[in-house]
């Protein structure tokens, strides 16, 4: 059984005295029906869900009225042994991307308030132009991630204790001791090739077996193809395709930004922006986008027409690459994908964090892979797979362009490279 910290999102969500329906968003597979269920049983006295995509005939359900009683009649007749008692059920519609009447009824649900609501899908960026009538303001959106690395660490057997006792050394920028040190660097990079999708790291635990954890995983990255194939409209069907499975061209190349001309020779963003918008929304990739200066806020001086992609977990990422990935990331060998896994993983924890990715490069011989917001300040953060603590680029930045922080996150312990540039452990980006 797997702790997920989102429960704490909807037991919070549940104690509110006006509450509207949840909308429950993220990829397939992050282990959002799992997660309601769970929730449901230990919360409710009554439960009621519907799937809208292994029972497509729930979907007439909504057709036409969207009289809450009309409708609270309908799933009764349509489900038996469904009990709705105003305060004590929960009603869950599932993969509601299939059913936009129900997406639309959510509005009614949330203006009667007798009964509290759960809508979950994986694609609810994509189907809005379906929805006649969308229910904004009406819901409270949570997105849903693939295991966070603290979270794959519960599931690996290690105590919030002694998770609290690296944070330490982290809190004091002291040096962690070396047997700690070096089990947590195995454990980041098990993470890199496990990933957090819940399936996946259930069966590695159950297996120990990463033959099977590679097969689950090529699983899900054909499950994502279907979604593009079933759902992406017209010509977007193949484009998205391209450029989904450019990332990790995309990714090897010295020039991280985005290039169009990797998925296909002369083209640009007219042809394929939109497909790129469809895998963010279908919670695939992120972006990290550059900034024209390296200066708060962030928002306001981001190009977006100049940045980088990467996947959302860096497991199905090892996935796409050869069959000999695993190993090499776990022997700590990977050649030219290596530095680019590396900051795919720092760049997902990141975004599990609530960070908006930005990066900044200048005439591309100055490049900084990170600026977060930390401690108040724009922090320039450097990711390196080796143990060089050498931060000339960093230096660089400090000095000649008005940054007052760095951190570089490195395969090696708690230092510093100068003046105002701390050295982290790669896994030390959990706590930023």
């Amino acid at each position: 059984m797997l702790e997920r910290k989102i429960e704490k999102r909807l037991i919070a969500w549940k104690n509110k005295q006006r509450k509207k329906p949840l909308l429950l968003q993220g990829a397939r597979q992050v282990g959002k029906t799992y997660i309601v269920d769970r929730f449901a049983q230990k919360n409710y006295e009554h439960y009621v869900s519907l799937n809208f995509e292994k029972q497509s005939l729930l979907r007439d359900i909504f057709d036409g009225n969207n009289d809450v009683d009309h409708i609270v009649a309908r799933i009764m007749f349509s489900v038996p042994g469904s009990v709705f008692v105003p305060g004590k059920t929960l009603l869950f519609l599932d993969e509601i991307q299939s059913c936009p009447n129900a997406r639309t009824a959510l509005k009614f649900f949330a203006l009667d308030g007798r009964y509290d609501v759960i809508a979950s899908g994986s694609l609810l960026g994509i189907n809005y132009k379906d929805v006649s009538s969308y229910p904004v303001g009406y819901t409270e959106r949570v997105v849903m991630h693939s295991l966070d690395f603290e979270e794959f660490l519960w599931a690996m057997g290690v105590d919030e204790h002694l998770i609290q006792y690296v944070k330490g050394f982290f809190d004091s920028r002291s040096k962690v001791d070396e047997v700690v040190h070096q089990r947590m660097m195995a454990y980041f990079r098990q993470y890199i090739v496990i990933g957090g999708m819940p399936s996946v790291v259930q069966t590695f635990i159950d297996t120990h077996d990463y033959a099977q954890v590679l097969e689950e995983q090529r699983a899900i990255l054909s499950d994502y193809e279907d979604d593009i194939a079933k759902y992406a409209e017209g010509s977007e069907k193949a484009k998205a395709r391209a450029c989904f499975l450019s990332i990790p061209k995309q990714l090897a190349r010295d020039v991280k930004k985005f290039s169009y001309a990797v998925v296909e020779k002369k083209a640009g963003a007219r042809k394929y922006a939109g497909s790129l918008q469809w895998l963010y929304d279908a919670g695939i990739i992120n972006f990290c986008y550059c900034l024209q200066i390296p200066q708060l806020p962030f928002e306001g001086n981001a190009d977006d027409k100049k940045f980088k992609v990467y996947m959302r977990d860096t497991g199905l990422l090892i996935a796409i690459l050869d069959n000999g990935a695993q190993k090499d990331i776990l022997d700590n060998n990977l050649g030219i994908y290596k530095g680019a896994i590396y900051e795919n993983i720092v760049g997902d924890i990141f975004a599990k964090n609530g960070h908006r990715l930005y990066y900044y490069e200048k005439d591309s011989r100055l490049e900084m892979d990170f600026f977060i917001r930390y401690n108040d300040v724009a922090t320039a953060i450097e990711v390196k797979s080796s143990a060089n603590r050498k931060a000339k680029s960093m230096q660089s930045m400090i000095e000649n362009h008005n940054v007052s922080h760095g951190i570089k996150l490195a395969d090696s312990n708690m230092g510093f490279a100068g003046e105002n540039i701390e050295v982290m452990p790669l896994y030390m980006a959990m706590f930023l």
